[in-house]
């Protein structure tokens, strides 16, 4: 269980097939991206990340390179300064410099239409916030937290494919790649920078993913 805002419960599985393996290093994937876009990454995670190899933990060579940043990044700076880099661009008092909430994107303010027609969708996934965390559920984080549930959790008429497609398209889809690009052209954003270039990439290889699953045979 990640320590996001939408906490969720996903079953440990033993992966055989490529398959599963694959839907494996999604799951994990998001699962990385919710944890260090709630909070910079802890201890435990930034040393994972250290030590991690350079390829890409999913399928593909498109994602290495992007990837290798990320795990440079977190070789050169200490957990120290990417925490503080968090802070810089994403906390502080007042209005942050870079928002993680997809109402901001979606309708350019906070708390809008589209949070509303989220907590809809996750009402009958049967998902809610936890008392104790105060991020809507259109932060970044939850929504990565939500679809790593949809693909590792142990309800099978939620957590398949069509339900990921449906959730991503219409919460992910229509303003992640703008997050993106907006975190990694910020002048501040070093770690965050090679994080959100390897997000963007994760996210085209989820966009062509889902829209293969719409082609015709």
């Amino acid at each position: 269980m990640s320590d996001s805002p939408m906490s969720v419960t996903a079953r440990p599985i033993s992966w055989h097939t490529d398959s599963e393996r694959e839907e494996l290093a999604r799951a994990e994937i998001y699962g990385l991206l919710a944890q260090s876009l709630h909070a910079a990454p802890s201890a435990a995670l930034h040393a994972q990340l250290s030590v991690a190899p350079t390829e890409a933990p999913a399928a593909g060579a498109f994602l290495e390179r992007s990837w290798s940043e990320v795990v440079g990044a977190a070789r050169r700076l200490t957990p120290a300064q990417v925490e503080s880099e968090y802070e810089q661009l994403f906390g502080g008092v007042g209005k942050p410099d870079v928002f993680l909430y997809g109402s901001w994107y979606l309708a350019g303010f906070l708390n809008e239409k589209p949070l509303v027609d989220l907590r809809d969708d996750l009402a009958a996934l049967g998902l809610e916030r936890p008392d104790d965390v105060l991020e809507t559920e259109d932060h970044i984080a939850s929504l990565c937290e939500v679809m790593r549930y949809l693909i590792a959790g142990d309800e099978a008429d939620v957590c398949n494919l069509a339900m990921q497609q449906r959730f991503f398209d219409r919460h992910l889809r229509p303003w992640v790649e703008s997050l993106c690009d907006t975190v990694a052209a910020h002048p501040r954003a070093d770690f965050y920078r090679t994080l959100m270039h390897f997000a963007r990439d994760f996210f085209s290889v989820e966009v062509q993913a889902f829209d293969l699953m719409d082609a015709p045979h």
